[in-house]
């Protein structure tokens, strides 16, 4: 373990750039053209050289048919989960089922501040975060009866009402989460993990450290591991076929979401590396299942 079994996806990470506004659409567009399953945007409000995250998405979704879109990830200190779930769900139903939902606890917090952001700790922010799901899993829970009524610390609710529901049921949650308060959050309430590999301590064995506490807390939980996506941002060097193969089956990532504003790069990505990796992982799990 891990391989957990799931079908490979591959992804963009591209710069919501302001000052080439047309470029950054452009290169979702030919995300979609290479033929790669997800395309994601970085969110930080309070950096006016960027677009506006939710706006961006929103274009891309009328300007795209099959590919699904996500931040990378949303900032919840400045991104109100109730105002998000409506915003998630309205998108899902404009684009027919593509939108997942990536949060943070909310890095930058000095930028955050000055924007009216409030003022957290980490153990705080971790402690919202775990609301925020709680949040946008009810509001959008439109099979339940009734007002959603939370009595919670940073985001009470107090008999707001539930939808839109959207085309998927759930929407996907990952988190963008390093610390094992975090990880454990990850393995009891959402849907995928999203880390990016440069940023994990210790590297790979971090990566495993991070499966086993996820896992530990979904068995906690009653879940099933193997229910939990687990995603990996990447840049272009770690973008080969042996290497992304090796995550795969020795780490458990089932979705690759390399970074660069190059459609050179994107293109190649779709066109070739996705299809040698998947080869490549095809032919050893069936060589591993032989084996027994």
């Amino acid at each position: 373990m891990p391989d957990y079994g799931l079908p490979l996806e591959f992804g963009s990470f591209v710069t919501p750039s302001a000052e080439q506004p047309q470029r950054t659409v452009d290169l979702a567009v030919a995300s979609e053209t290479a033929g790669l399953d997800l395309v994601t945007f970085q969110d930080h409000p309070y950096q006016p050289r960027f677009l506006d995250t939710w706006t961006l998405m929103s274009w891309v979704g009328a300007r795209t048919h099959r590919i699904r879109i996500s931040a990378n990830v949303h900032n919840l200190l400045l991104r109100p989960p109730a105002v998000l779930a409506r915003a998630a769900a309205s998108l899902d139903l404009l684009t027919g089922g593509r939108v997942a939902i990536a949060l943070g606890a909310g890095g930058f917090a000095p930028a955050a501040l000055a924007m009216g952001a409030p003022d957290r700790s980490p153990a705080e922010s971790g402690d919202a975060l775990a609301e925020a799901i709680t949040v946008i899993r009810e509001l959008l829970d439109t099979d339940a009866a009734g007002g959603v009524f939370l009595d919670q610390e940073f985001y009470p609710i107090r008999g707001a009402k539930r939808g839109p529901a959207p085309v998927q049921r759930p929407i996907p949650i990952w988190l963008g989460v390093l610390k094992p308060k975090g990880l454990r959050l990850v393995g009891r309430a959402a849907d995928g993990w999203l880390p990016s590999l440069g940023r994990i301590e210790g590297g790979l064995a971090g990566l495993d450290a991070g499966n086993a506490r996820i896992d530990e807390a979904a068995h906690a939980a009653g879940r099933e591991p193997r229910d939990i996506r687990r995603l990996l941002n990447i840049g272009p060097r770690e973008a080969r076929p042996d290497m992304l193969a090796e995550l795969a089956l020795d780490h458990g990532i089932a979705t690759f979401i390399v970074s660069g504003d190059d459609p050179t790069l994107l293109a190649h990505l779709g066109e070739s590396v996705a299809p040698e990796t998947r080869h490549i992982v095809e032919q050893l799990r069936a060589s591993r299942a032989a084996a027994g």
